[in-house]
Parts: C-alpha cells; structure tokens; sequence
C-alpha cells in the first residue's frame, strides 16, 4: 500500500469514528430538544421550541450559565497565570531540571476521581490535614462545601491544580523556539528583566496564549466530572453549571427534552463565543 493511500486511510477511519461517536449523537441530541419525552425508550411527542421557551424561563438556567461563566473565567485566568510562570521557571537551567519538569506533569496524569477524593480527604471537617492546619493557625474552620463561595472556590482550585501542567507544558514547549539572540540584544541595550518579558516572551507566546485559551474556556465551560464529584452542583445550585443542570434533567428529572435543549442552548453560547474570539483574535494574523 502507497504512503498516500495509507494517509487516506487513516483519515478515513478517523472521520468514521467521528461522525459516529461525535457528530451523530450531537445531531440526535438536537434532535431531541423538540420532542417531550419522559425517558429514552418511552414515546416522544411533538413540541417545537416549547422545550427551549421552559428552559429560558428557569432561574436554575440563568444561575447555571453565570456559574459556568464564572466557574470557567477564573480556572483560566489562574491556569494561564500559573502557567507561565511555571514555564518560565522550567525554562531556566537549574540542577535536576529535567526530573523537575517530569515531576510537574504529574497532576495532568492522576485519574480525576483520585484527585477528588485526595482533596476531600485532605479538607474533611475531622482528619483532614487542611483542617488540621487551620485549626493549628488559631483561624476560623472553613466550610468547603457548605459555603456557596468556598464551594466555587474549590472547584475552581482543584480545576487549577490539575490543568495547570497542561497549560504550563504548552508555554514551556513555545518558550524552546524564543531564539536566545533576542534576549541577548535585550540585555545589551540594557533592559530588565520585566522589559524581556512583556516586549520579548509575551509577544512570542501570544499564539500559543490564544490557542490555550480558547481550548481550556471549552473544556471549562463544559466542566461536568470535577464539579460533579466534588459538590454535586450544591450547595443549593451554586456550583451547577449547564452541563450538570442538562444531566440533572435529563436523569433526574426525566425531562429528555428538557436536558438536551440546554445541552443545545450552551453548544450554541460557545459556538457564537469561539466566532466572537476569533474576531477579536484571529490566528491568521498571528
């Protein structure tokens, strides 16, 4: 078989497999949003965008969509911060960089369940060390998950501690193609090391930041297994996001129709979301 004919046919196989396990079931998902249904093998009937005008009406769904938003803005404003700086440390020379950089992968690779768990061990009310420790320091205990802030709190601390290796490896992978000559005649003409930052590596970074960006407010935005496992969505909504009020609906309240209008609703807010990025940061002109 030809190289060519190879390449044709994996990506053949690769579009099959997306058109099956992708496409499809988002097609039959929409779908879904116009008929009232009370479970996936009952009968369904008829209703338009009668599905869509009750979810539009909900206060759960405009306290969703604000959560999510809020949920999603503050993960990848400290994901991207830390980032950098993470890459920025693992860029320099240092004894035992490369165990270092080996070692801060690690989060990115722990199962989310281990994490989950890990992290409410760590701040249970009883045993746990976070407490242990607060208690120590003679401050107040704090409520991780009965507070609706500390809940959104550590949703957005857990999502940081296990997506920022991602992000940091992506910027320290686009800092090994800076050319040192340009840092070079930086420190000739005498600037510092912030003037080298914001004038040399923010610029060459800036394709890598608008890539990263866009991809970690997808993943964010749409977050179902952290915030499940950690709050649930509570206390009392306040960490539920559009993708755990679609599943709740869906299977808790056995409103099919229900649930895959929203799960439509929120694909369209990121879809005219992603059109409005890449207006303002188009990757051609990077």
């Amino acid at each position: 078989m030809s190289s060519k004919a190879t390449i044709y046919s994996f990506l053949c196989a690769g579009l099959a497999l997306t058109l099956a396990l992708i496409v499809a079931p988002a097609i039959h998902a929409v779908g879904l949003s116009f008929y009232a249904m009370d479970s996936f093998v009952g009968s369904a009937r008829w209703v338009g965008l009668d599905n869509y005008a009750a979810v539009l009406r909900e206060a759960q769904f405009w306290r969703a969509l604000r959560n999510g938003a809020l949920y999603a803005l503050a993960s990848i404003a400290l994901q991207v911060a830390l980032g950098i700086t993470c890459a920025l440390v693992l860029n320099e020379k240092f004894f035992g960089r490369n165990l270092v950089r080996g070692l801060s992968i690690l989060p990115y690779l722990l199962p989310t369940v281990v994490v989950i768990l890990t992290f409410k061990w760590m701040v249970d009310g009883s045993i746990g060390i976070v407490t242990r420790m607060v208690a120590a320091l003679g401050w107040p205990a704090i409520q991780w998950f009965e507070s609706p802030g500390a809940a959104m709190a550590s949703t957005v601390l857990v999502s940081v501690w296990m997506w920022t290796p991602f992000v940091s490896t992506c910027f320290l992978a686009a800092l090994q193609t800076v050319p040192p000559a340009l840092y070079e005649a930086a420190r000739v003409d005498g600037t510092n090391a912030v003037q080298r930052f914001w004038h040399i590596t923010l610029p060459m970074l800036r394709p890598i930041l608008t890539v990263v960006v866009l991809l970690r407010a997808i993943w964010m935005f749409n977050k179902f297994d952290v915030i499940w496992l950690l709050t649930r969505g509570g206390p009392v909504g306040a960490t539920e996001n559009l993708a755990l009020l679609s599943y709740r609906h869906a299977f808790g309240l056995f409103d099919i129709g229900g649930g895959a209008a929203i799960a439509t609703i929120s694909f369209l807010i990121l879809s005219a979301a992603v059109l409005v990025y890449f207006r303002i940061f188009p990757l051609e002109d990077e």
